[in-house]
């Protein structure tokens, strides 16, 4: 318990650093953003506080499974309601068009940057826990190929997300760095039954 102390500590920090995007970011999404946000930079600051320190944490299996529950929850609400109730009816098939618009400067800076980091970096703890739990080549091509595409899909019927391509790519390249970062929570967190 002792070592969440500090790292929950400079999370606040942070978190209280970021307060002035928080408007922004919360009229474009759900308000869960926050505690999303809140959440991955507490996991970010506690996983590099024990890599430096050459500690580790156990945790129950249970409390682990409970964790990625909510994670998915919060990732889905997300990604399905937005303020106003807004919605889409857009699609891009050709890679990189989204992607190039994002870092074109056309789009306000906070916008571009929210969506390219956002998209890779919230299926990097998918990335990890499938690396966990198989090694098979063919599993972790196409799981995370047929996940993120369902829910690209289920966007686009719903009407609560646009189906993007580059979506895909960058969502896929959350899971790659999920895979390349496993050895290192595997030093850092000891599930236990």
């Amino acid at each position: 318990m002792k070592k969440l102390i500090v790292p929950l500590i400079l999370t606040c920090f942070v978190f209280l650093f970021l307060t002035p995007l928080f408007p922004q970011l919360a009229a474009n999404l759900h308000p869960i953003v926050l505690f999303v946000l809140f959440f991955c930079i507490f996991a970010f600051v506690l996983c590099i506080y024990l890599y430096i320190r050459k500690s580790h944490i156990s945790m129950s299996s249970r409390l682990i499974a409970a964790g990625f529950v909510i994670y998915t929850l919060m990732l889905l609400t997300l990604l399905f309601f937005r303020p106003n109730e807004q919605q889409y009816d857009s699609f891009n098939l050709i890679p990189f068009a989204t992607i190039s618009l994002f870092l074109s400067g056309e789009i306000d800076w906070l916008v571009s940057f929210y969506n390219l980091a956002a998209n890779i970096a919230l299926f990097i703890p998918y990335g990890i826990l499938l690396k966990w739990r198989t090694n098979a080549i063919l599993l972790l091509v196409i799981v995370p190929i047929l996940v993120i595409s369902t829910i690209e899909l289920s966007q686009y019927i719903t009407n609560r997300g646009s189906l993007d391509i580059d979506d895909l790519l960058l969502n896929t390249l959350g899971f790659l760095i999920g895979y390349t970062l496993t050895p290192i929570f595997k030093q850092i967190i000891h599930p236990h039954k």
